[in-house]
């Protein structure tokens, strides 16, 4: 096994990874919500944990993946307010909450598995796992971690547990402050819901019987149930978006460690937002964009895998059409290279110490925090036409080995649909033809033409390609 650093969000430093069992590594990602098509922000985070995955074991660590898939108890207010989310897209569809369900779930598996992410070891959808959670809830009760709100639920008393908000930095004290302790009402403001009660004289479309009455389980309970069911009591490590660290992780801890005494997971990594310009990308908002989305503008969504790639995962990107379309033309770019090397590879030969060291250069990338920018920096490097210590054959094995993590399905030939105006083209043909008189000067001239509009033009065995810089 090699090395792997990961910036834990707990403590908010770059830490060695250490399993807790070398033989098998836990890890847990919060799935969607399955009340509408996740957005390619929301996607950001999925594809970030599929390449953690697959980092850990090229690494050569083995690893089983959960995920979850909440299709009950997500409100529309992350605060224990609102309402069940299934139940508005019920509403609005015309469908049943356990049919919306399964609409979206395969849509969202349907798209992931074209941005080629693997499925987790475990997907587990909630509404499965009732049973686990409502066992959660009677384990914090046993042990007085709840209260009772009438007509409203049981909520876990955060007073009783002294780390509550550490992997938030929450400043609890600050927040208590401005508390109203009215009957009826939660006795602090970072309570949460452990269990909803369905409203009295009326029948949900997705409740469940429980020691407390007829409901729902809160948003929070349902990933330390699964997790802990599928991955033990403790596990290695847990992922998300940056979004989830103030309330639905910081409830996590506190509802698992209260509940088994132990330590609940030892590595937080977490995946910062995709945004657009000046706003948040949000369902709420109406200003997602999807796969759909980009495959009904001619997009390649393997441009989206691409440049989420580009960055790493702990910065925050910015979404554009321009930006989109710039990411396309470079991953094409890449891919055509690949062609090219796959197609004038020589007979296969011994890998060398350059080829070693090729490989180095990349791995110490990603197994430092999951450097993908560098490591595909390093990549595209190694596969360039000047890069002249590999040979094509070792290079075409470079490629074998790394994207498998990257998951860009390199080498495969694609139609390119890059919109280049008539007067560029013509400036390209110019240009190839001053190169077949051997007429450097001109050729020069109309290269640096070319660029000061915005292209460059790149020399192939069957001609040239011309490429928006």
């Amino acid at each position: 096994m090699k090395d792997l650093y990961f910036y834990n969000t707990l403590g908010r430093k770059l830490e060695k990874f250490v399993p807790l069992n070398e033989k098998e590594v836990t890890l847990y990602s919060c799935g969607p919500t399955v009340y509408s098509t996740a957005h390619i922000g929301n996607m950001r985070a999925y594809v970030f944990a599929d390449i953690l995955n697959k980092t850990i074991k090229d690494a050569g660590f083995k690893a089983k993946h959960v995920m979850n898939i909440t299709d009950v108890g997500h409100l529309t207010d992350d605060g224990d307010d609102g309402e069940d989310k299934m139940l508005v897209a019920m509403r609005r569809e015309g469908l049943n909450a356990f049919q919306v369900a399964e609409r979206y779930s395969e849509i969202f598996m349907k798209d992931i598995t074209t941005l080629n992410v693997e499925f987790a070891d475990v997907v587990c959808k909630a509404t499965d796992y009732i049973k686990e959670q409502i066992d959660l809830v009677k384990t914090l009760e046993e042990k007085g971690y709840t209260y009772v709100i009438e007509n409203d639920g049981v909520y876990f008393d955060t007073s009783k547990l002294d780390h509550y908000g550490d992997l938030g930095c929450l400043d609890i004290e600050g927040l208590r402050g401005g508390d109203r302790v009215d009957l009826g009402e939660k006795k602090h403001k970072t309570d949460f819901a452990l269990w909803k009660f369905s409203p009295k004289d009326e029948q949900r479309a997705m409740e469940w019987e429980s020691p407390w009455g007829i409901g729902f389980p809160g948003w929070h309970a349902e990933c330390s149930a699964m997790a802990m069911k599928h991955l033990g009591e403790t596990i290695d490590i847990h992922t998300g978006g940056v979004d989830h660290v103030q309330v639905h992780h910081t409830n996590e801890i506190a509802q698992s460690e209260c509940a088994t005494g132990k330590k609940y997971v030892n590595y937080w990594l977490h995946c910062e937002h995709l945004g657009l310009k000046n706003d948040k990308m949000s369902k709420s908002k109406g200003n997602v964009v999807t796969i759909e989305t980009l495959e009904n503008d001619g997009i390649d969504p393997l441009a989206l895998r691409y440049l989420f790639l580009m960055s790493h995962y702990r910065k925050k990107m910015v979404y554009s059409a321009d930006i989109i379309k710039d990411a396309e033309t470079a991953y094409h770019r890449l891919n055509a290279r690949v062609v090219e090397i796959n197609n004038s590879i020589e007979d296969k030969k011994a890998l060398t110490v350059s080829y070693d060291y090729r490989v180095n250069l990349i791995t110490s990338a990603l197994y430092k925090d999951l450097n993908t920018a560098g490591a595909l920096g390093e990549f595209r490097t190694a596969l360039s036409a000047s890069s002249s210590d590999l040979s094509n054959f070792e290079k075409s094995e470079l490629v074998k080995r790394f994207d498998k993590i990257f998951g860009l399905s390199l080498g495969t030939v694609k139609e390119v649909k890059e919109d280049i105006p008539a007067e560029i083209v013509e400036l390209a043909e110019l240009r190839s033809q001053a190169r077949a008189d051997k007429n450097w000067a001109e050729s020069d001239r109309f290269r640096d033409e070319l660029k000061s509009q915005g292209y460059e033009v790149k020399d192939t065995a069957a001609g040239f390609e011309v490429y928006k810089i």
